[in-house]
């Protein structure tokens, strides 16, 4: 890493996260957010205003390639926070971009298909896992759903719209990060996941108007399907990982909904 800055001398230090591959810079008043082998994907998330803004890119002599973006100081959003109309229109911009779209599939990426995601979740879920009665209901619903879900207009989908990946700055400005999953998909996957999550029932008409269009039996259907999905497999992650306690909240988010 030292080499990427000439004589100057920068202070650099993890980032923490999974991968490792994270770091912050710090030489005098200048400050970069620094990752190793990012996707090209940051490059247009960079210019559509998605995330902080891409300084550079360098690659070295071993063949990685370093981007460097703004580091910002600001904090994650609170859950209460999901609620507000700048959520609902950055997630659409996200979801209607076309540059977007279109890098993605640039770098080979083709639209994730329900039948899909059923097929993995079957794979994924132990024998022990499968034994439990709303297990067995989840992955009902999903194979009754599953001709019913279909939708003809799949766009870039982020995968993970928790709380703590939206960065709100100190200036105001708000960034949805961490972009690793990113697929081409139904909406539904992110409008499900944040609506189930964070807004209470009664206003999911209210913020799904913000966000641009109306609720509808099928969306219904769909945010249902594909949040049962995913719930599915954080149940199953949390268990691999020995961690009880996230598992049964997990487990009690399948029963209060199937």
């Amino acid at each position: 890493m030292e080499d990427l800055f000439g004589q100057e001398e920068w202070e650099i230090v993890p980032a923490g996260g999974a991968t490792g591959e994270a770091f912050f810079a710090q030489h005098d008043n200048q400050r970069l957010f620094l990752k190793r082998n990012s996707s090209p994907f940051l490059a247009v998330l960079s210019a559509e205003g998605i995330v902080p803004k891409l300084v550079w890119t360098k690659r070295l002599e071993n063949g990685d390639v370093i981007t460097a973006q703004q580091w910002l100081e600001g904090r994650e959003l609170k859950p209460v926070e999901m609620n507000e109309k700048r959520i609902a229109k950055l997630l659409q911009k996200i979801h209607c971009s076309e540059p977007l779209l279109g890098m993605l599939k640039r770098m080979g990426k083709t639209p994730i298909e329900p039948i899909t995601i059923l097929h993995m979740l079957e794979k994924e879920l132990d024998d022990e896992t499968k034994e439990i009665e709303v297990i067995q209901s989840s992955l009902n619903f999903m194979k009754k759903y599953l001709t019913y879900i279909e939708y003809d207009f799949p766009v870039v989908c982020h995968g993970d719209i928790n709380h703590n990946n939206w960065l709100l700055t100190h200036n105001n400005q708000l960034f949805l990060i961490d972009w690793d999953g990113a697929m081409i998909g139904d909406p539904a996957m992110d409008l499900g996941m944040l609506l189930y999550s964070y807004i209470p029932r009664d206003q999911w008409d209210n913020w799904l108007q913000l966000y641009g269009i109306e609720q509808t039996n099928h969306l219904r259907v769909r945010m249902k399907w594909y949040f049962i999905a995913q719930v599915l497999t954080f149940v199953q992650w949390n268990k691999n990982k020995n961690r009880q306690e996230e598992m049964e909240k997990s487990i009690r988010a399948l029963i209060a909904i199937v």
